[in-house]
This record gives structure tokens, sequence and C-alpha cells, in this order.
């Protein structure tokens, strides 16, 4: 069986990049098409493998700032030839659904979200643009053609999973397209447990890390930190956009660091070592929320999108109901880390294993070729 992996780009490190890992495993002689890549993001996960992409990747800043061919984007994807192939895995949350697939060929969708902001998310989008009024008019006419093609791409998936319940809503609203839910592979066996009863109450820290956007919300925690004050400590990893935000939002308060970009070698220990794991922002499914249970940490959660999946209320961890720093304040004040069971918290994250993953993917291809 010839099979194709397809992927939106390979300019960032996120959650759909370590699938696509996986899937790459699983499928070692399968090409992967893609828009574009930097060359330090193809070394970090597919070094030596065959990588095929569109013209964006030769074009003028077509790598660095590729946003600027958004509106190119659908015709890229569509100019490559797949007619080759007996198995297409499109992992994507925006173009790279769309390739054209011939009629022997089998297009299965690992979609982690229908395009955020062409659709959930599109008027926070715009509003967020630090652009004047006119230039967002333009961009919004842009984005309404691009949501257009868009709606016709889900047309050209034979099946669709969704990489969470959120997400399989999302799919049927806006695709009008049923799915099949298979949450996406963390490698749990990279985390381990740290005995934190002898841990000095100056070691004692709390962590969040994610991409640094504005939608990620990290600026509520921040606040709510600044005025718990010194006895609670506050250690932020990830870089991004925000960053310069976030730290004048920190501005002189001793009690919160940022530790910048952090190695997948170091993260294991940042979690075990942590109280517990912040998530304030409403995500598709969230990977690191399962890394920090996989290491044995509860987690404390805004109480909507993916986290409601993976987290347990009082097990593994707990939830916060509205998306304020206030509301996270009494949440932590509340809280205890001897209220959890380490181990308990590790055995519900290996739900979420690779080897899980592997094996649903394997037996979603086998029961959809024979149809």
């Amino acid at each position: 069986m010839k099979v194709a992996l397809i992927h939106d780009h390979l300019a960032q490190d996120g959650g759909a990049e370590k699938v696509l890992k996986v899937l790459a495993d699983m499928f070692p002689e399968a090409p992967i098409y893609t828009l574009l890549y930097e060359k330090k993001q193809v070394d970090k996960y597919f070094k030596n493998r065959r990588i095929e992409t569109s013209i964006i990747q030769k074009l003028p800043w077509g790598v660095k700032h590729y946003q600027w061919y958004l509106f190119f984007m659908p015709i890229a994807v569509e100019f490559f030839d797949l007619s080759g192939y007996d198995l297409v895995i499109s992992d994507t949350s925006s173009f790279a659904k769309g390739v054209i697939t011939s009629t022997n060929t089998l297009h299965i969708c690992y979609c982690h979200t229908p395009t955020r902001y062409l659709w959930s998310d599109t008027h926070q989008y715009i509003n967020e643009l630090k652009y004047n009024k006119w230039l967002k008019k333009i961009i919004s006419l842009v984005l309404n053609r691009i949501r257009m093609w868009d709606r016709m791409a889900a047309d050209r998936v034979d099946v669709f999973i969704a990489n969470s319940k959120t997400v399989q809503k999302r799919i049927t609203k806006y695709y009008r397209r049923d799915s099949e839910l298979i949450y996406p592979p963390v490698e749990t066996e990279k985390f381990s447990l740290v005995d934190l009863s002898t841990q000095k109450p100056e070691d004692k820290y709390f962590l969040i890390g994610c991409r640094l956007a504005p939608y990620k919300r990290v600026d509520i925690v921040i606040e709510a930190f600044k005025k718990l004050g010194t006895d609670y400590k506050l250690k932020i990893f990830g870089d991004g956009v925000d960053l310069e935000r976030l730290k004048k939002i920190v501005g002189d308060s001793t009690n919160i660091e940022f530790l910048g970009r952090v190695s997948e070698a170091e993260k294991p220990g940042l979690f075990a070592n942590a109280q517990a794991f912040i998530n304030p922002q409403e995500e598709d499914f969230g990977i690191t929320v399962v890394e920090s249970m996989a290491a044995g940490r509860p987690v404390i959660a805004y109480q909507r999108g993916g986290a409601t999946e993976t987290v347990v209320e009082g097990k593994t961890g707990l939830f916060f109901k509205e998306q304020t720093a206030g509301a996270l304040m009494e949440v932590i004040k509340n809280f205890k880390s001897s209220d959890f069971n380490s181990q308990e918290i590790r055995a519900w994250a290996e739900k979420f294993s690779v080897a899980n993953f592997q094996k649903q993917i394997r037996d979603f291809i086998s029961t959809h070729k024979k149809v």
C-alpha cells in the first residue's frame, strides 16, 4: 500500500507536528507533503525524510513570512499530485485537507480543528490584528473567499478523525460531516514521578507553558499570581508574539519567572517538580495537560474545550469556570497537592499513549480500507 502524508506547514513546533511525527514513524516510507518548512523543524523530527513542498517555499519571504501568501495556499495545496497513492492521511487544522486525490485513494483527515480564524475565532482574529480598520476589512474579504474554499475542501475528505469531542462538534457544525474520535498521542513514557513530600517551601512552584499568544490567556495567570503574592511562585515556559506584553504585565513582581523555550529533555523535570500545571485557555485537545498528568502532577484548567475530556475533577485536577484572574485565584488558594495521588494521575494519562494512538489509527485504516 502506497501511503502519503500531508501537513499544513512545518514552520512551528506544536501538537500537530507531534502527531505528524508519530504518523511518520508508522509509515517510514511515506513522503511528507507540506506547503513549506523551516530546516530546523525538519531536522528535529523528520531528518532524512522525503519532504515535498509547494511553490511558496521558493517565493520571497515564503518561509519567514508565509502568512503573506495566505490567499495562495489553497491553490498551492491543489497543485500536489497524489494520484499514485492508495492512502493519503492529512494532518491538519487548515489547508492540507484540500488536496485532490484519485477515486481509488482513501483520504483520511486527522483534523485538529476546522480552521479557527475562518470559523470559530474569525471575529477575535480580525479584532486582534494590529492594522487599521480599512486593512482589516480587506483581510475579512480575503478570509471570506478562503472560508468558501475551506468548506468545499472538506467535501474532498473521505473520512474524518477528530482529535477531541470538542473538535467533533465543530466538524459537524461547520463541515456537516461525521467523524470518529481518536485522541492525539502523548509520549507518556518520557515522564516519571517525583516525590514532592520533602520539597522545601521556597522550591514550590506552579507551571504554565505554551506558545505565547493572546488567546492562550497567560495574562490572567500572571495577574492572579501578582495578586497572590510572593508565597506563590509561577514559572512560564515558551515563546511567542505575546512575550513582551506579558513581561510588561509582570513588571517588577519577583514571584513570576520566564524560562523561555525549554528542550524536550527539560520538560519532564519541570512538570514533575511543579505543584500543578495551569491551563487557562480553551484548547482543541491540549497535549501539555496530558504531559503534566503523565508526570503525576494535577492540572488546574479552564472548564472549556479539550481539558474537560482529559482532566477528571478531584482526581487528576481542578477546574475554574470563568476565564478570569479572580476565578483562577480562588482555585489556587484552595489547592492542596496532598489531595492528589500521583500514581493514579499517571495511570489515567496512559490512555493517551503513543502505542494506544497507533493501534487506533491502524484499526481505523483497516476498517475503512474494507469499505
